[in-house]
């Protein structure tokens, strides 16, 4: 049985107020040395609500999901993208993702796939061109059937873990 994602879920930008409900969110899908604070939260998503990207499920109206980022003209990932919102340029060219989540009751259906591929439409939309994002070994296949390369280890060390960075050329004429 194949499952309608769209019948199931909007996907849309977030809106001004529900930082506080990424942040719930993100500690659900995260480790505490890995997840983001409620004040980042709030201050990503005054600062980069164009880099957000939300799963409602039509049902209960509730966020399950999301995809967090913040663009730039720098082409690698640092740990200071987690935590200083001031390195956010709207007008980058490349959008590092810092989160990607979707609440565990709603996993496994491919949410998440979903989600990553209306993100890059709008990235793609908002004149950026590649993803950036960092995962760990376990994830890397994950992203590798999107289409991301694998870079190797990255500089980036968030949480004290080892990370692959991936990148996703959005040049390309159909996103995933």
């Amino acid at each position: 049985m194949t499952i309608d994602l769209n019948t199931r879920y909007e996907f849309r930008t977030i809106h001004q107020g529900e930082g506080e409900t990424a942040a719930v969110i993100e500690a659900t899908c995260f480790p505490p040395n890995e997840a983001c604070t409620l004040p980042i939260m709030k201050e990503r998503v005054r600062l980069a609500a164009e880099c957000f990207l939300v799963a409602i499920a039509k049902e209960t109206k509730k966020m399950v999901g999301y995809i967090a980022g913040i663009a730039t003209d720098e082409k690698n990932l640092r740990d200071e993208f987690f935590t200083d919102t001031r390195l956010h340029n709207p007008q980058g060219n490349y959008v590092m993702i810092l989160s990607v989540t979707v609440l565990p009751e709603h996993r496994r259906q491919g949410l998440a796939g979903a989600m990553m591929k209306e993100y890059l439409r709008s990235q793609k939309a908002c004149g950026r061109k590649e993803a950036v994002l960092t995962c760990l070994e376990s994830k890397v296949g994950f992203y590798k059937n999107m289409g991301y390369t694998d870079e190797g280890i990255s500089n980036s060390s968030w949480g004290g873990e080892a990370w692959h960075e991936m990148r996703y050329s959005l040049a390309n004429d159909e996103i995933c």
